[in-house]
């Protein structure tokens, strides 16, 4: 079975040989970016990278399965705050490689969790996206209470709405990774993302997904686990998040409770929406294009940034239904040979 086999499929557009010659000199562009640019801008583009990846969280559970996570930010968050606490409390190189494991496990944990008593409780539709919202909300009040002493888990302060400072970087083998060794790490990341979850959408457990999405009922009747497929799909969006979040964390060295508002939880619902909410490469795109544009209207010394992007989902929705990605698949005659469903292809990439 050759690697082409896996990656391209019917819940993927994207498959022609034109396809991924343009994905190459993409992928090829972004490895030597670092080469050309300052260390202020490697910086930058690896803060976009790294969001890209919690898009990803989103679409591959909102655009393939039907699961409208409206908190997405809560794995994030609580992915970068461990990897803080362990990061801090353990010394040497071995603080942030299990820092880096903790974060991600933790994250996952609280995603099956909450997913397990969700769809096993019988949560569906909008009110998983308003239960979702409301515990990343309840997280955001209590970590902007924890200032204080004693607020701290060993060394590792929380710090309150003045958040986690001193947060270490990644380090492999001792060797911390900062600048350009960062942001190859990050991209790497984020390219193993992507492919596996083509790879994913297009496996037998991906028709499955899509099926949930477009009829969970008569999946049902069909002898399909609904509930066990969302909640697996569900972990593994907490799981991706949590990676988004622990990056962030060794980014910037610190972490705050703002992560966790209703402002930073809606960014991904913009980034995937404009992109094209069942479009992997469109969420990619979407999220670095977004950030970039409101991060240049920040330095310009614009405040209306936030209404900007929020004008920009409002037009998406009213103009792209779609998303932009999948406008532009078609245009390129990148279509997908299989009917439509409820009158539009089932999905794209």
């Amino acid at each position: 079975m050759s690697l082409r086999t896996v990656l391209d499929g019917p819940n993927t557009r994207g498959t022609s040989d034109r396809f991924w010659a343009g994905f190459g000199l993409a992928v090829f562009a972004l490895l030597g970016y670092p080469l050309v640019a300052s260390t202020y801008a490697v910086a930058n583009a690896a803060l976009f990278l790294l969001y890209a990846i919690l898009g990803l969280s989103l679409c591959v559970i909102w655009g393939y399965c039907g699961i409208l996570s409206f908190g997405q930010v809560a794995f994030f968050g609580i992915g970068g705050y461990t990897f803080g606490i362990v990061g801090i409390n353990l010394t040497g190189g071995i603080g942030p490689t299990l820092g880096l494991l903790a974060g991600i496990g933790v994250a996952t944990l609280f995603a099956f969790v909450l997913g397990y008593f969700m769809f096993y409780g019988g949560v569906r539709d909008v009110y998983v996206t308003i239960m979702t919202l409301v515990v990343a909300l309840v997280i955001h009040t209590f970590m902007g209470q924890t200032a204080g002493s004693e607020w701290a888990i060993g060394e590792a302060a929380l710090g309150g709405f003045d958040g986690m400072t001193n947060i270490p970087n990644l380090a492999v083998g001792g060797v911390e990774l900062i600048d350009t060794a960062f942001y190859y790490v990050v991209l790497l990341a984020l390219l193993g993302t992507y492919l596996g979850l083509r790879a994913l959408v297009n496996s037998d457990f991906g028709r499955a997904m899509v099926a949930v999405r477009e009829d969970e009922e008569r999946t049902e009747l069909l002898g399909y686990d609904t509930k066990r497929i969302k909640l697996l799909v569900f972990t593994l969006g907490g799981t991706l998040a949590g990676l988004s979040g622990v990056l962030y964390a060794s980014w910037g060295n610190y972490m705050n409770p703002a992560v966790f508002g209703i402002t930073f939880a809606a960014l991904p619902v913009v980034w995937v929406s404009v992109g094209g909410r069942d479009s992997l490469l469109g969420a990619i795109g979407a999220t670095y294009a977004v950030e970039w544009f409101s991060q240049q209207l920040s330095i310009t010394g614009n405040e209306y940034a936030l209404v900007v992007v929020g004008g920009l989902l409002l037009v998406t929705i009213l103009w792209l239904p779609e998303g932009v990605a999948p406008a532009v698949a078609d245009w390129l005659g990148e279509r997908t040979n299989r009917p439509a469903a409820r009158g539009r292809e089932e999905v794209a990439d």
